[in-house]
């Protein structure tokens, strides 16, 4: 085989799954934009999606800036080079993200150091697989973080909140699905997919789950029982009102696949993988002697209009007021605020992800005063031309959660009075919200070429030596749009998406399959 030209099939097939969603997913958001009421923060969102989904096509660009962890699954004839194979992909991966098709994502586990190219122990994810085929079967899929963290794994029997006991039976396993759509809330960057993986031990389960993404949309479960199963779980899921990102709405779930597995007599797993709705995953067919692309995966079908089908000439009356903010801010215009508000920010933001948080937490000082100032849990994707200037190529929210052990003191300690996000924060910050006359605002997840599109300059950087999606990064935007879901009078959305969506997930209770 020509290494050289495998190893250009590979990066083609890294840009495009990063940058281009396939169609099969379009499919699954369009519907669900046209089930969305006009004016909702919902339908707000899904229009941002769209938006972005676009952007990422024009400027050949991340769809979200965490690009994940490359899982490859690798079907190879007999007597084709697997180690040869497997250069080639780190190669290939290297060469992504030197040119900013990946976000260098690579972290040593001890020291937290980053690798710079996405290589290490680990990383990428190669799964080989020997097949009597005459022809490779590459596919690859970008999943990250803030959904990686959402999946979750059951034992049965077990108790579930909202559903009672979950025996070792089919409607057990129901249970299990509904409660980890549910457990997701917003923080995954719903409407998203689910994987799921019945049976195996702890870890094969887990692949089980994660092998289901590779499935398409639209396929039919082989499995009688296992297609009942995942239609009644689609359908179901979104009557939860959970919604796109959290903010309630009629689409929560795009997708639903079920595998199974045999088990050990004493052991009963139910995991399951979430995906976000950015659910970058690519295939190709590849010619085992040239090296070069035959054809793709998923792909098939026309192309995918976002265009809205409702007449331009009707209002659409937005649930939401919009408030236009600039820095530094003053605790009065934060109190102001209310759960609801749609913010445009102007003028300076501050990113900050889990290492600028540590580091705060301890440090006798910032890098800058950040009095009144807004702080951004983003790790972007950047590059640096010729002249030695930092450019923006992707920049979409990271999930906040991780962060609150330490937001609530930073911001009290350092007069920080916004933070955006996505996913919601808990009753510590929210605490911290009320007492210093701070606000939580969500910004839309996985929209990373929108937001970019937002930031007009970047005018500095500090506490690179954390890496690139860890660094403090000094951005000057215009009209960045998110949404107020933690108020500085103790309300938050989260909280109240996560309370009613619990009483709807009671009503599962009872037993579906007998």
């Amino acid at each position: 085989m020509n290494l050289e030209t495998f190893q250009q099939s590979m990066y083609t097939l890294i840009v495009e799954t990063s940058t281009n969603l396939p169609k099969d997913v379009r499919r699954a958001v369009k519907r669900a934009k046209e089930r969305e009421n006009a004016g909702t923060r919902a339908a707000m969102s899904l229009d941002t999606i769209t938006t972005n989904i676009k952007m990422a096509d024009d400027n050949i660009s991340p769809i979200c800036q965490d690009t994940g962890m490359p899982t490859f699954k690798i079907k190879t004839p007999v007597g084709v080079n697997q180690i040869h194979i497997q250069k080639a992909i780190y190669a290939a991966i290297e060469q992504a993200t030197k040119d900013g098709k990946l976000r260098p994502n690579s972290v040593d586990s001890l020291d937290g150091s980053n690798s710079g190219n996405n290589l290490g122990p680990g990383t990428p994810v190669i799964k080989f697989e020997q097949w009597e085929e005459d022809y490779i079967d590459a596919r690859l899929i970008l999943k990250g973080g803030g959904c990686e963290n959402k999946n979750i794994q059951y034992s049965l029997p077990c108790e579930l909140e909202g559903l009672g006991k979950a025996g070792r039976d089919l409607d057990g396993i129901r249970k299990c699905i509904m409660h980890s759509v549910y457990q997701a809330q917003g923080q995954g960057c719903s409407a998203g997919f689910i994987g799921v993986g019945i049976g195996g031990d702890r870890s094969s389960g887990y692949d089980l789950a994660k092998a289901q993404l590779f499935r398409g949309v639209d396929d039919i479960n082989e499995n009688e029982e296992l297609r009942k199963l995942e239609e009644y779980v689609l359908e179901h899921a979104n009557e939860l009102g959970i919604g796109t990102m959290g903010f309630g709405g009629e689409t929560t779930l795009l997708g639903c696949k079920i595998g199974v597995m045999n088990r050990l007599p004493a052991s009963f797993f139910v995991s399951v993988a979430y995906n976000c709705w950015a659910y970058r995953r690519l295939g190709v067919a590849v010619n085992a002697e040239t090296g070069g692309i035959n054809e793709w995966f998923y792909q098939d079908g026309d192309e995918v209009s976002f265009e809205s089908a409702q007449p331009e000439e009707q209002e659409v009356k937005s649930e939401s007021r919009v408030v236009t903010l600039e820095a530094p801010i003053t605790e009065e215009q934060i109190r102001g605020l209310k759960v609801g508000d749609v913010v445009q920010i102007n003028g300076m933001m501050y990113t900050g992800r889990d290492a600028i948080h540590k580091h705060l937490s301890t440090a006798d000082s910032a890098p800058v005063d950040l009095n009144g100032q807004v702080i951004y849990h983003c790790g972007p994707v950047m590059l640096k031309d010729e002249d030695g200037q930092w450019h923006v190529k992707a920049a979409g929210p990271t999930t906040s959660i991780r962060e609150e052990p330490y937001q609530g003191d930073i911001m009290k300690r350092f007069g920080i009075r916004a933070v955006i996000g996505k996913g919601g924060m808990g009753p510590k910050t929210l605490q911290a919200l009320h007492e210093h006359g701070g606000v939580y605002l969500n910004a839309i997840g996985g929209a990373a070429q929108y937001y970019a599109d937002c930031i007009k300059g970047v005018e500095g950087v500090d506490l690179m030596q954390f890496g690139i999606p860890e660094a403090m990064w000094h951005l000057r935007v215009e009209g960045f749009t998110a949404v107020v879901t933690m108020d500085s009078h103790g309300n938050s959305l989260h909280e109240e998406v996560d309370k009613t969506s619990l009483e709807k997930l009671a009503k599962f209770k009872e037993p579906v399959f007998a």
